[in-house]
């Protein structure tokens, strides 16, 4: 009898969740890849949520900051090393303290702390103070895959990082290896998206670069940010905490379109993944 209920479920689970497979290609087929890791990069992936621009831009202003700070003592070194060499004659001038001195590197470096801290706290701020929602998801780490829901639709579903020789059946290419998903977190673009994070046995955390979201995902801990998308397209991110042998191999895909491609979308995942149904079958076929 059991056996019988597991294989109507999952029958019923494959005709429901046609819809939403076919809807997920499309998808995947006319969004262009833009949050990615790039061969040899070394600066960010382009900025797609607001949260990401002011982080970009915090990061920008400390590396003039930190820059002009090490050509000033550079020089202060070049000029002590050669006015001041031994070989000149000079004679290393004997005293316990300098005043002036003394009160400028404590002044100085307080003021630039300052004006540090006034343009990173509020950006700190604005990603912890969660505007008025119009969508929540809660992510939920498990090793070595991601589980999401969509807690006002019913809907659930894992995410478990695609094979090489699947990538071409779910519309990816092969620079989309150990990044894409089976499934995706699809949202809306435009719209603030409650993201909350917890995590069913270590900690995790869910990373998406190109949001500027890095939230940890703790056993018995609901942590929560927010995000709002600027530009349909696809996102890769990362787990980003060391969670054991497999922490490499549990990415997230973020696939962000237009409201009306969104409510087509979540009809079907609603029919497909309401109650979780169609994750159970999605995790037995994986097992």
């Amino acid at each position: 009898m059991q056996l019988a209920k597991t294989l109507s479920a999952a029958f019923f689970g494959f005709l429901a969740g046609g819809a939403a497979y076919a809807q997920e290609e499309v998808l995947t087929s006319d969004l262009p890849i833009i949050g990615m890791p790039q061969p040899g990069g070394i600066a960010f992936q382009p900025a797609a949520t607001s949260v990401a621009q002011d982080i970009h831009f915090l990061d920008n202003m400390l590396l003039v900051i930190i820059t002009l700070i090490t050509l000033f003592v550079t020089m202060l070194l070049v000029v002590v090393a050669v006015k001041f060499r031994a070989g000149r004659g000079h004679q290393a001038a004997r005293f316990t303290h300098n005043s002036t001195i003394e009160i400028a590197w404590t002044i100085i470096p307080v003021i630039i702390l300052v004006v540090i801290g006034a343009f990173s706290l509020p950006r700190l701020f604005d990603q912890l103070e969660v505007p008025e929602a119009d969508l929540t998801i809660k992510a939920t780490g498990y090793q070595w895959y991601w589980g999401h829901e969509y807690p006002d639709s019913g809907v659930y579903f894992e995410s478990f990082m695609l094979a090489e020789d699947e990538l071409a059946e779910y519309g990816y290419g092969p620079e989309a290896y150990l990044l894409a998903t089976d499934t995706a977190v699809v949202v809306p673009v435009g719209a603030v998206v409650k993201l909350q994070t917890t995590a069913a046995d270590v900690i995790h955390a869910w990373k998406i670069p190109a949001f500027g979201v890095h939230l940890d995902a703790i056993p018995g801990r609901l942590n929560e940010t927010w995000f709002r998308v600027d530009a349909p397209g696809i996102y890769f991110g990362q787990c980003s905490e060391l969670c054991g042998i497999s922490h490499s191999y549990m990415p997230i895909t973020v696939k962000a379109v237009p409201q009306d491609e969104y409510d087509a979308w979540l009809e079907a995942a609603v029919a497909r993944y309401a109650d979780g149904g169609g994750a159970t079958t999605q995790l037995a076929a994986r097992e």
